[in-house]
């Protein structure tokens, strides 16, 4: 099925006419002209279910949870593709409304396993909390249920089909946001699923392993593969020393788990809690985000200079990476080189850090907190083994991470803020900004611009690369040359701009793509019901840290010199290319 997505660009005439007026529940409300009921009903704050609903696609009715009654109409119309008309009156709640919303659910549980206790969504699930609100409290339909078998394939995505509702939701993010179609509806009647192609497992499907479908999913259908296991073990042992690094973006979502405010920074009570949880050492990635940009930056710098392959895509993401393997083989050349922040970080663990502390690397387990599924993905990658070694050796996402804080019973709102240990606990804001869309290229300017030039960038804010639309393009003077650079968050925008330069485009030189619209403090790893406005506050989170604290570019991280110094030589040496580079192996690929 092709769905259209919705361009808010196309309907600048609808925008500019008058308002119109509706009734609802007996209140005049006022309306757009050719939006649909429903997003007038949130505008005015009058709540209505759905379970398929995405926000800026087009609309598919296919739940029918938001169906309400409209004066005229001889059925229920569901609100998200019912056209308001002017003198519209309309009953969200009324009985008739009620009970067919109560009957799908009633229909929808009993093809639902109960297995709501050992359910990794328990007390945070959709379907749960829509039983639970229309008063669910006894089984009225019973028949079959289908037995279908969990796929546990993925190093990234755990697929539980028995408990999918079909909603659909995950498949339009994975095709019209995302780009990839990994997944899709098959079967016909009472047995339909979503499934990949040929039924095949998801390890072997064109899955990028990003995790918005679990964010999509309003069930335990899809959940991340799980390392708290793993990581609780090495906690456990006292013969390894257990080191833990978390993501810029984490300490700007991780409060959501308790309470706290979209936005809200827990750094420090992170980091205490961390400590309080039995790791021995905890380090702040946004340290090898400094890191990866001294090495990117220098390699633009390089390639501009040496007339290398253009334009030079960052290598971050590692859904990303996996999409341009998969249906862009042809621009494996223009990926940096350069490991992301995680796996940076986990090699200089194991060598420059293992040094330092006479500690045998086979003995530390090393742990990332992301924000981020296909980071477990990245983390086993055969191109990320250094000696025979992972250089990380377990991931958690957002989630996992307080997962395990709850399980401890530990205070989260108690904790006296603490500080990350050295060598690799100082940042600079520049760092902290890769947890938005847009701040890997703000940082990378910023340092490119003093490599190449001497001087500092005049104004360090590229406002040009701000905010969350998916395609952002800019042209930054650096010295007598003009960088042309885009961002894009989102893999259909990057598909989009990709084709571009497949078809002769030629006046970029360095483009940053995130995989999850709005970058990382949107990751399939984040806390659960994330709306625009929640990420737009972890944003601005970051901006106001970067606007607030004093060291705001990576090449002036104290730290980081000081590894170059001792360690590293020089950005592009020979030992920062073999600690800090990679290079991606032949995988097959998808046309």
């Amino acid at each position: 099925m092709t769905v259209k997505t919705i361009d808010k660009n196309e309907l600048p005439a609808a925008e500019e006419r008058a308002a119109i007026e509706i009734d609802v529940n007996g209140i005049a409300v006022e309306a757009k002209p050719g939006e649909m009921l429903l997003s007038a009903l949130r505008r005015a704050g009058i709540q209505v279910p759905t379970l398929c609903h995405l926000e800026g696609l087009f609309p598919s009715g296919a739940c029918r949870m938001c169906v309400v009654e409209v004066d005229g109409m001889a059925n229920l119309a569901p609100s998200c593709a019912c056209p308001v008309t002017p003198g519209m009156k309309v009953l969200t709640h009324s009985e008739r409304a009620i009970r067919a919303r109560k009957t799908i659910i009633e229909l929808l549980l009993a093809d639902h396993p109960d297995d709501c206790l050992y359910c990794v969504r328990s007390t945070n699930c959709e379907l749960q909390k829509l039983a639970s609100e229309l008063g669910v409290r006894q089984r009225r339909y019973v028949g079959n249920r289908r037995r279908l078998k969990e796929d546990a394939s993925s190093p990234s995505i755990v697929r539980d089909p028995e408990k999918c509702i079909l909603c659909g939701k995950c498949v339009r993010v994975c095709e019209e946001v995302q780009g990839v179609g990994a997944i899709d509806f098959a079967g016909r009647g009472s047995q339909s699923q979503i499934s990949t192609a040929f039924n095949e497992s998801l390890n072997i499907a064109s899955c990028i392993y990003c995790g918005q479908c679990i964010m999509a999913c309003p069930t335990g259908a899809l959940r991340e593969q799980s390392h708290i296991k793993e990581v609780m073990s090495a906690l456990a042992n006292p013969e390894l020393t257990v080191v833990v690094q978390h993501a810029p973006s984490v300490s700007v979502t991780l409060g959501e788990e308790f309470g706290l405010k979209p936005g809200t920074d827990v750094n420090g009570v992170m980091t205490a809690a961390l400590r309080k949880l039995g790791f021995d050492r905890v380090f702040d990635t946004a340290f090898s985000a400094d890191l990866t940009i001294m090495e990117e930056a220098s390699e633009l710098a390089h390639r501009i200079k040496t007339g290398g392959p253009l334009p030079l895509l960052t290598s971050c993401s590692p859904g990303w990476i996996k999409f341009v393997e998969q249906f862009y083989p042809e621009f494996k050349n223009n990926l940096s080189t350069c490991k992301s922040p995680q796996q940076m970080l986990g090699a200089i663990v194991k060598t420059y850090y293992a040094e330092r502390e006479n500690l045998d690397p086979k003995k530390i387990f090393s742990v990332a907190v992301m924000p981020c599924t296909a980071k477990k993905f990245e983390a086993g990658r055969v191109e990320m083994l250094h000696d025979g070694m992972a250089d990380v050796d377990a991931v958690l996402t957002t989630r996992e991470l307080a997962r395990i804080i709850r399980m401890r019973h530990i205070d989260f709102h108690a904790l006296t803020p603490d500080a990350a240990d050295l060598p690799f606990g100082e940042r600079s804001t520049a760092g902290k900004l890769f947890g938005a869309t847009g701040g890997v290229m703000e940082a990378a300017l910023r340092t490119a611009h003093f490599l190449l030039t001497g001087t500092e960038l005049e104004n360090l804010k590229v406002d040009a690369v701000r905010g969350l639309k998916g395609q952002k393009e800019a042209r930054v003077k650096v010295g007598d040359l003009e960088v042309g650079v885009a961002v894009v968050s989102g893999l259909q925008n990057a598909r989009r701009l990709l084709d571009e330069i497949r078809n002769g485009r030629d006046d970029l030189h360095f483009i940053e793509v995130m995989t999850c619209p709005g970058g990382c403090i949107n990751g399939g790893g984040q806390p659960f019901a994330t709306d625009a406005d929640a990420v737009k506050a972890r944003m601005q989170a970051l901006y106001t840290i970067d606007r607030d604290e004093p060291i705001r570019t990576s090449h002036s991280n104290l730290g980081v010199k000081r590894l170059y110094e001792e360690f590293l030589g020089e950005p592009l040496s020979e030992k920062s290319h073999h600690l800090l580079h990679t290079h991606y192996v032949e995988r097959d690929v998808l046309v």
